[in-house]
């Protein structure tokens, strides 16, 4: 058929072959057959007689060589497919005589007409360098001609070339960066993946740390993007006053490079990618390169992909994993997608237990541990023993819950299968490390299942801690080693070691009821099979049976055996994977794969940026942008939406269909020329939104007193702004009608602002009200007020922005729970009496002190009063003093810093305080249940102090009223590891029902409920924020003995809950 004459012939083999090729059958033979057709006129022939030249060609060198003018031919045929087809067959023998020839088609392919032959060049480059390495300084001069390409076809491919090519030639790419970033969201998708890791690596050693300045601040805190810095421009006094707050003072104020920000705000979009390679590459960029207030808008990326195959499960949970142990709060509020579901594969529920283990905190370790509770009863065994690994982590790194996990463990000790008991003894092992002096029952309870555990590993577990705590089970050790001795010959290694150990021990411990034993096991040892055994027996009985041969060491037996042994720290395997890049093999095998290019670091000063710079026509550089300019000063809403609204999907369209025009003029304009407008555009750091809005504001009034020279549309804008002037001062004449003050109805607008009633349409006209009114107060005041406003947008959001975990930087303010300021008496008309709990003072504590205030003293108590705003928060009421001798005003706050899920209800400012005078003011604020900080600015006129408000956890709580058999109903559904019970000895003056009631109440706002016994006292509340029922029992006993039992859903409250307790009714 192919010796035909017919064309339809030939294509009809062609086509069996290529079939044959497809199924994997092996069709060389025909390949002298097949070269022949070459120089078939049929296209169609043609097409097919190249595929299957490009897959013998290799193999069938000398016959392909001999058609090489042929080929050569093909490359300059009229029809594209043809001549890309040529230089892929060219390029495809490997032979070096011919590499002058495929060089000089690649040169010619790279300026072909048709952009599939430039990309088919970009595909031979590679080829030809692992040919022939010599030719290096040849093909970079294509790849930097194919660089410039302005086609989405040829983009990838030269990129692929270029990183196989001369990787490390990073001055190739700065003239085309601009371009790459604009054209990546029209790449081809594997295409995309190639250039976001180069561009990752390139923006490496190009561009600043957006994370500098976390150095200087405490580990977590994210000062470096919320904190106050000021714009250049600003007076001397208020550097003076910025100066005052140590951390501040050595931070310099960091301004994201236009560049960088064009990455970032150009590979945003493709996180919607449907390849998951691609949104993999995306977040491994934002992981390495964005600010970290940004890296947040990567988690519900990656969360999608976990609903995709197995495979790429595999994979993100990898990276994920990576990313939970440096940024948790990313993913804290997808806790629930990482739950285990019982189709997954084991190496996939493992991974997920990781993430868990890694994003568990104080607030949400309850529902990990029930979680847990489930994965045990799981048929997967390498899973179970994953799951009590993970619960021993927990235990380590929270504290609050180590005993609730210990009790659990001790009761998987009575499980029917050996290997989740085994699995608790190594891990309670390690727990019990900590603080062995407790826990000396759990030791007796695991020195009786010697004679059930087979397991060696669990064996030896428990004879080492036997052997380590003997002193605090002295009766029951030598009993074990008695047991021992009598199996050593049957057991293992690893657990004859551990007797041995265990006997040298006890020998210097208790020598009079173990000398013998020892001398037994140890005689038994010397004779054993495994070397290892029959050295530490001699080694031991030269140690700790002196004789007159023995050296100096067996003076110091006792040091060597029983010194104190460090607790073992239970770490991530993935803690130290991050030194490689995510999403690369790499880091999936924790090796350096072959082929794998390190991630730079970053550089210590920004290189100099104008080397991106590419020269433009005049006509581009016309007044149409300083129009263009003002277009975007006047909508706020959308240039901010990208920086305000964080990962909002709506923020995401807004800013894409936006960016075409800023994006293409940021790629034309000089580094210092765009960089203003670029930090305008979509900047997350308030220090470059407080420097654009304030340079925005000044160029709005020169505009107004400019006399009426510019052109209609300026005009138009301006009479617009007014318009929205008018009716903003309307709607706040009639929301308020007290007094036309702008302060007022500022500060007034800004209380309102935080109500979740206003539509979208006002915050939009409120906001560009805000922006052309002429600002009364300082700038920083109104870029708060914009925060909250976009915040206002983000309620009905699918993903809750992740909140900055802020350690609080606080100099020079006592801790407020250590300052106790016994009862703070409070008059009628704040506090109605019925609400507070019997008889019980509320506690005031110190939130200003004077000194520090400068003359402002400001106390703080809980008033356990509804916060009737919003029912879960806590109202907390503050009384200020005004110490000083003149007037204090504008009393606010501001720059408030809250762990993930806290919300605050600002208190309403107050104008004046004059000299000697009180004010109180009452503030909601939603800690989430949990006793972490609220920490803020208190400002002034003139100051501004760091404050932090932390409750006790008793203060978490609200009192709720129950019957004793509803009560009773409750307290047996919150049993296992929900119920923490402690015997304590009650204080003297606190041994009669009335005492102890009083101290209770004072210590957590819990109400009495009912019981028919006079032995008892029982309390029921609720937590403010999820409605978690607490129950608290004090059931006393004779001579002042007492039993406190509490029960509450949340592990942590309910322990942290004990310890307030006891301690109030101990001392």
């Amino acid at each position: 058929m192919l010796d035909s004459n017919k064309d339809s012939l030939k294509l009809e083999a062609m086509k069996r072959i290529v079939a044959m090729i497809a199924r994997g059958k092996n069709a060389s033979d025909l390949f002298p057959a097949v070269v022949k057709n070459v120089a078939c006129k049929n296209i169609e022939v043609k097409k097919l007689v190249y595929v299957y030249l490009v897959r013998y060609a290799e193999e069938q060198q000398d016959l392909a060589l001999l058609s090489i003018s042929t080929f050569q031919r093909g490359l300059k045929d009229p029809n594209q497919l043809i001549r890309a087809s040529a230089l892929r067959v060219l390029s495809s023998i490997r032979v070096t005589i011919i590499v002058p020839i495929m060089m000089l088609a690649i040169k010619e392919a790279a300026s072909d007409m048709s952009p599939y032959v430039r990309k088919t060049a970009a595909h031979a480059i590679p080829k030809l360098y692992s040919l022939d390495p010599e030719q290096k300084d040849q093909l970079i001069e294509v790849i930097e001609k194919l660089l410039a390409d302005k086609t989405t076809l040829v983009a990838g491919s030269v990129v692929m070339a270029f990183e196989e090519v001369c990787p490390e030639r990073i001055d190739l790419i700065h003239k085309n960066y601009r371009k790459l970033c604009n054209l990546l969201i029209d790449v081809e998708e594997w295409g995309q993946v190639v250039i976001i890791n180069m561009l990752t690596r390139y923006a490496r050693t190009q561009f600043l740390n957006p994370n500098m300045n976390e150095s200087l601040l405490e580990e977590g805190s994210d000062k470096t993007f919320y904190g106050s810095d000021e714009d250049e421009d600003e007076e001397e006094e208020e550097k003076e006053k910025k100066a005052e707050a140590p951390a501040m003072a050595k931070r310099k104020p960091y301004v994201m490079d236009p560049d960088h920000r064009l990455l970032l705000r150009n590979t945003k979009p493709l996180l919607q990618s449907r390849n998951a390679a691609v949104v993999m590459a995306v977040a491994q960029l934002y992981f390495h390169l964005a600010p970290k207030a940004e890296i947040g808008v990567i988690a519900k990326a990656l969360v999608r992909l976990l609903r995709s195959h197995s495979e790429v499960q595999y994979v993100v949970l990898q990276n994920v994993a990576t990313m939970t142990i440096k940024r948790r709060g990313m993913f804290e509020p997808y806790l629930k997608s990482f739950y285990i579901r019982s189709t997954d594969p084991t190496q996939i529920k493992v991974l997920k237990l990781e993430v868990l283990t890694n994003l568990a905190n104080e607030t949400n370790i309850s529902t990990i541990l029930r979680e847990f509770q489930t994965y045990i009863k799981s048929m997967d065994k390498d899973f179970v023993a994953a799951t009590i690994q993970a619960i021993g982590r927990c235990a380590t790194n929270i504290g609050e819950v180590r005993d609730t996990c210990l009790n659990g463990l001790v009761q998987l000790l009575s499980n029917r299968d050996e290997l989740v008991v085994a699995e608790s003894v190594v891990v309670i092992k390690k727990l019990l490390q900590m603080q062995p002096e407790k826990h000396s029952d759990i030791i007796k309870h695991m020195a009786k299942l010697t004679d059930n555990i087979q397991v060696p590993m669990a064996r030896a577990s428990i004879l080492w801690l036997i052997g380590e705590y003997c002193e605090h089970v002295p009766k029951i050790a030598p009993d074990v080693l008695r047991k021992m001795a009598k199996s050593f010959t049957n057991e293992e290694d690893i657990v004859k070691l551990q007797i041995i150990n265990l006997a040298a021990k006890l020998y210097l411990t208790n020598s009079k009821q173990t000398k013998l034993l020892t001398q037994y096991v140890l005689n038994l040892a010397k004779y054993d099979q495994n070397y290892d055994i029959r050295d530490r027996a001699r080694f031991i009985r030269q140690l700790i049976v002196p004789t007159e041969k023995s050296g100096a060491l067996s003076k110091y037996a006792k040091k060597l055996f029983l010194a104190l042994k460090p607790a073992p720290v239970l770490e991530s395997p993935f803690k130290d994977r991050d030194h490689f890049q995510l999403g690369s093999l790499s880091h999936l095998l924790n090796a350096k794969a072959g082929g794998y290019q390190e991630l730079p670091d970053w550089p210590e000063a920004a290189p100099d940026p104008s080397v991106r710079n590419v020269e433009v026509p005049e006509w581009t550089k016309c007044s149409s942008r300083e129009k263009r300019k003002e277009k975007k000063v006047e909508k706020p809403f959308y240039s901010d939406s990208e920086g305000e609204s964080g990962p909002t999907e709506s923020a995401d369209s807004e800013s894409d269909s936006a960016s075409g025009l800023e994006s293409a003029s940021a790629s034309e304009e000089s580094g210092s020329g765009s960089e203003s407008e670029e930090s305008e555009e979509s900047s997350e750091s308030e220090e470059e939104e407080e420097e654009e809005e304030e340079k925005d504001k000044k160029k709005k009034k020169k505009e107004l007193k400019k006399p009426v020279q510019e052109s209609e549309s300026e005009q138009s804008s301006e009479e617009e702004e007014r318009k929205h002037e008018r009716k903003s001062k309307q709607r706040k004449s009639d929301s308020e009608s007290e007094s036309e003050e702008e302060e007022e109805s500022e500060s007034e607008s800004s209380q309102s602002e935080s109500e979740d009633s206003e539509s979208e349409a006002e915050v939009k006209k409120k906001k560009k009200a805000a922006e052309s009114k002429p600002p009364a107060k300082p700038v920083k005041k109104e870029s708060k007020k914009e925060k909250k406003e976009m915040s206002l947008l983000d309620l009905d959001d699918f993903e809750p922005a992740p909140s900055p975990q802020v350690t609080p930087v606080n100099t020079f303010l006592s801790n407020s729970l250590v300052t106790d300021l016994e009862g703070l008496s409070l008059s009628d008309a704040v506090l109605s009496p019925a609400t507070i709990s019997p008889s019980s003072a509320l506690k005031s504590y110190e939130l200003l002190h004077r000194i520090t205030g400068e003359g402002l003293s400001v106390e703080f108590c809980f008033s356990r009063q509804p916060f009737s705003p919003d029912a879960n928060m806590v109202a907390v009421q503050m009384q200020f003093t005004n110490n000083a001798s003149s007037d204090t005003k504008n009393l606010h706050m501001e720059d408030v810093k809250l762990q993930s899920g806290m919300r605050v209800k600002e208190f309403p400012e107050i104008e004046l305080l004059p000299a000697g005078e009180s004010a109180t003011a009452v503030m909601g604020i939603d800690f989430c249940d949990s006793t972490q900080a609220a920490n803020f600015q208190l400002c002034t006129h003139t100051r501004k102090f760091f404050v932090s408000i932390q409750p006790p956890v008793g203060e978490l709580m609200r009192p709720v009223f129950l019957t004793e058999n509803e009560y009773k109903k409750e307290q047996g559904q919150l049993m296992g590891m929900n119920e923490i019970s402690e015997k304590l000895t009650l204080d003297v003056k606190c041994r009669n029902e009335h005492a102890i009631v009083q101290r209770v109440t004072t210590a957590a706002n819990l109400s009495r409920v009912p019981c028919g016994s006079d032995k008892e006292c029982r309390f029921a509340g609720r937590t403010v924020t999820s409605g978690s029922l607490v129950l608290v029992t004090v059931a006393t006993k004779e001579e002042g003995g007492a039993q406190l039992t509490v029960n509450c859903e949340k592990m942590v409250i309910g322990t942290m809950l004990v310890k307030d307790i006891l301690l109030a009714l101990t001392q």
